[in-house]
């Protein structure tokens, strides 16, 4: 049987190894963006810099500047680990709930909860949609991407619960994602800006009379939805 465990015979990594500077570059980064990040969900994207970064992390300014190379790129890998995080936490845990309505309520309830707890922090694609929504370039294309691809998601899980016959067939999936993201806006606009207590629970309420309205009233026709979808397949 081999034996894979270290021998005098294999040579031993020591710190002139070209991975250790790597590592730690990328451990670096990683820090520096981290806080990078905390800084934006308090100060919004246009509140980074390259100088207040530094002085955050008790860096030099051409240490953090070597990492990213402009503001803007900084900004836009805030935008991008947001995204990474905001996956991480709601979409991917959603996945595990049953195709349908099932997935649909928790997409939901994970962003809503996202949302909540973001109250005190803020979210960066809220404040960043009031900083760059008239303001082309990069930064706001980052943005617009990262937010339309989780629109995506959740139009597509509000097509599965069509099809899963939880939904009614006549469903605008537009819509019903136009209602829900605006009821998410309401509930940050007045736990987070006016202060209003019971703002979740009326949010929550609003979810659900919105699907109220969308609900199949006969469940029998999801036969019905799978077998036509399964006959678009080839």
């Amino acid at each position: 049987m081999t034996d894979h465990s270290p021998t005098t015979s294999e040579p031993a990594r020591d710190a002139t190894s070209p991975q250790r500077p790597l590592l730690k570059g990328r451990q670096t980064r990683a820090a520096i963006l981290d806080a990078a990040l905390a800084l934006a969900s308090h100060m919004g994207l246009e509140g980074l810099s390259i100088g207040a970064l530094a002085e955050v992390t008790q860096m030099s300014k051409s240490g953090v500047f070597a990492h990213f190379g402009s503001r803007e790129e900084l900004q836009i890998s805030v935008v991008r680990e947001y995204h990474a995080q905001f996956s991480e936490e709601i979409f991917e845990p959603a996945m595990a709930a049953p195709r349908g309505l099932p997935r649909f309520r928790a997409l939901f309830d994970r962003w809503f909860k996202r949302v909540s707890v973001e109250i005190d922090a803020g979210c960066i694609y809220i404040s960043g949609a009031v900083e760059f929504d008239d303001r082309p370039g990069p930064v706001r294309d980052a943005l617009v991407g990262m937010v339309q691809t989780w629109h995506l998601a959740l139009v597509k899980a509000i097509d599965m619960a069509v099809e899963e016959g939880h939904l009614r067939t006549d469903t605008d999936a537009q819509q019903l994602l136009f209602e829900v993201h605006a009821l998410i806006l309401a509930l940050h606009h007045d736990a987070r800006f006016l202060r209003r207590p019971g703002a979740d629970a009326r949010a929550r309420a609003g979810f659900e009379n919105v699907l109220s309205r969308y609900i199949a009233a006969a469940p029998a026709a999801a036969p019905r939805a799978r077998a036509k979808r399964a006959a678009k397949q080839p």
